[in-house]
């Protein structure tokens, strides 16, 4: 009898805004939002496979008063520059919604032993009185062409804000040295379910091609996926350079029980094929405060491509 598919279906539970990297030695790690929102923690294994039932360690635990003590969320590894960082956003309990991203530098050759130190908010560019001013939070890092990008969500406007995403060149894995750039805002009704928002970044290179997935509505069963792409060779920091889509590239599936799918990141299993990670529910109805409710699990998908070379996500396993 062979094995039940991994694909699709509660992966690991209970972990939001979910991140794997796959490392050079064949190592993957996992990182996530935990349900209390008051700390990073880090597992690792050989295989995807390995990765729900490998021990979780706390690599880094929130202040108890001030800045990153509290709202403690989505936490991503990258190893840049011979170095391990995890870039994370987090608020501060006298004004829990001044959420700013943050990066930790792990002193140590194993992330998971540390020692991390932290590096305080991510700098921005001189002359960009804009970046991080505001509510911040979801910051992805990307490379291409041998330079490395910060794309984010952030807030702005009067009243109602409204989140975008934005891109920024990346002089050092702690500092931008462009302005921001505008890459989209919630255009269409299918971003406005609830919340104006566009946020969970997160790019996948594939043929020539760039293509930025992105989450937006509200965090319950309207949540979905956007898409942007992007040849690897324009400027990534034109806006033009990115064409976004009209419609989700993924939604809410009645028929598979699996609802507001987003905030994912991308991986390759064992052969190198494109895998997909990403958070759901799999209930209609939330139990409390959405935010709060700890219900969106992990969840995996093969990646697969159409005769042009465009990702299809499918939750068909």
């Amino acid at each position: 009898m062979s094995a039940p598919s991994i694909y699709n279906r509660v992966w690991i539970p209970q972990r939001a805004d979910p991140y794997v990297y796959r490392h050079t030695d064949g190592k993957y790690y996992f990182t996530a939002s935990v349900p209390a929102y008051d700390g990073i923690c880090l597992r690792r294994a050989d295989t995807l496979e390995g990765l729900p039932d490998a021990p979780e360690t706390e690599v880094w635990h929130k202040h108890e008063s001030g800045i990153m003590s509290i709202h403690v969320w989505a936490p991503e590894l990258h190893f840049l520059d011979g170095k391990w960082y995890i870039y994370y956003s987090a608020g501060d309990k006298d004004d829990i919604w001044e959420i700013r991203p943050y990066v930790l530098e792990c002193l140590g050759d194993d992330p998971l032993a540390g020692p991390w130190v932290e590096r305080g908010k991510l700098r921005r560019a001189e002359g960009d009185d804009f970046s991080f001013e505001a509510f911040s939070l979801d910051g992805t890092v990307f490379e291409n062409k041998g330079e490395h990008y910060f794309v984010w969500s952030e807030k702005v406007g009067v009243g109602k804000q409204i989140a975008n995403l934005y891109i920024a060149h990346m002089s050092s894995p702690t500092s931008l040295d462009s302005v921001q750039v505008q890459l989209t805002t919630p255009d269409y009704d299918w971003e406005r379910h609830g919340f104006w928002v566009n946020e969970g970044p997160s790019v996948l290179h594939h043929n020539g091609k760039l293509f930025l997935t992105y989450s937006a509505s509200e965090t319950g069963v309207k949540y979905c996926m956007g898409m942007l792409t992007a040849d690897e060779n324009a400027d990534l920091l034109d806006p033009l350079s990115w064409k976004k889509e009209r419609w989700p590239v993924l939604q809410s599936s009645y028929e598979r029980g699996i609802y507001g799918p987003g905030h994912n990141s991308f991986t390759v299993d064992g052969e190198g094929r494109d895998i997909m990670v990403y958070h759901a529910r799999t209930e209609v109805e939330i139990v409390g405060n959405p935010l709060y409710n700890p219900n969106r699990h992990a969840m995996l998908m093969r990646v697969r491509y159409d005769a042009a070379g465009r990702p299809v996500f499918s939750f068909d396993d």
